[in-house]
């Protein structure tokens, strides 16, 4: 079921079959999801971080992949982000996704009292969502947002559970990225980059796919990086690579989603507002992104 790769950002996901890679990205509302994804797409993930699900409340997250789930076929595979602070909120938007239509939940880590996350604590807390859980789990480490990077030994004991099925891994350090891939490589574990800054690296060492931004305006480009790895073609990967780590810097850790969503709308996508608190771009930062971008042959 997921020996595929997922390159989500605000909306996206990335589908492979036996034509070969492609990309879909979705945004709007459910007519344009069907217009884009339909023909393009086998799956994809949505209420990651570039959506923004801090702050929607619990029916928002809920029906957002509803109308996600209904403007897709029933053959394209839906990875819905559940993660709560607490285990037992947790579990029940689990199982809430599961019941508006997700095949598989993005968990990320719990992190209000992060000084108390410890390897027993988050080995706990997974395992609980995992037991109760009626759709396969992937766990979600991002310490840039959540100041706490889930610990490769609660990884590797969270990987013989038969529940959990992988990782998204988007701290950027590659090494622990290869100690995972090399100590769940017994297990039926998969290991996801959670950028596209260092997606080259990551299939270099073992990953089997990634989850970026940057594909939501560059997603063709993502999938070529992609399909330039598994084929080894290293040489035009690196060149690509190179030329997108600027554009992916700029719309994640420098201007993050106000960022991403004035691209999507440069890209002729739609990015929109974004939630209070988040503000808009100044015309400086809107400038130092577009230079971003064109001094890299994207605009």
């Amino acid at each position: 079921m997921f020996r595929e790769d997922w390159i989500p950002g605000r909306l996206l996901g990335r589908g492979g079959n036996d034509d070969g890679p492609k990309c879909i990205i979705l945004t709007g509302e459910a007519p344009y999801i069907k217009e884009i994804v339909i023909p393009l797409g086998h799956s994809f993930v949505i209420q990651g971080s570039n959506g923004e699900f801090p702050f929607l409340t619990s029916s928002e997250r809920l029906e957002v992949v509803s109308r996600a789930r209904q403007a897709l076929p029933k053959d394209k595979l839906l990875l819905a982000g559940s993660g709560c602070e607490s285990t037992q909120a947790t579990v029940e938007m689990t199982v809430s996704m599961a019941q508006v239509g997700a095949d598989a939940a993005m968990v990320v880590t719990p992190c209000y009292y992060r000084g108390r996350m410890s390897s027993a604590a988050l080995i706990h807390h997974y395992t609980k969502v995992a037991d109760l859980s009626p759709i396969p789990v992937v766990l979600y480490s991002v310490p840039a947002n959540t100041g706490l990077d889930l610990p490769v030994d609660a990884v590797v004991t969270l990987s013989h559970h038969p529940n959990i099925v992988g990782i998204k891994d988007s701290g950027g350090d590659v090494t622990r990225i290869g100690l995972i891939v090399h100590k769940t490589r017994s297990q039926d574990f998969q290991v996801l980059a959670g950028s596209a800054g260092f997606l080259l690296a990551s299939y270099a060492i073992g990953a089997v796919g990634g989850v970026c931004a940057l594909a939501n305006v560059l997603g063709a480009q993502v999938c070529q990086l992609e399909r330039l790895c598994l084929t080894g073609q290293w040489e035009d990967a690196q060149k690509l690579q190179h030329r997108l780590i600027e554009p992916n810097t700029a719309v994640t850790r420098r201007f993050g989603i106000p960022g991403l969503k004035k691209t999507m709308d440069w890209f002729g996508y739609y990015g929109g507002p974004c939630r209070s608190p988040l503000q808009e771009l100044s015309p400086a930062q809107e400038e130092a992104l577009r230079l971003d971008f064109a001094s890299n042959g994207w605009l």
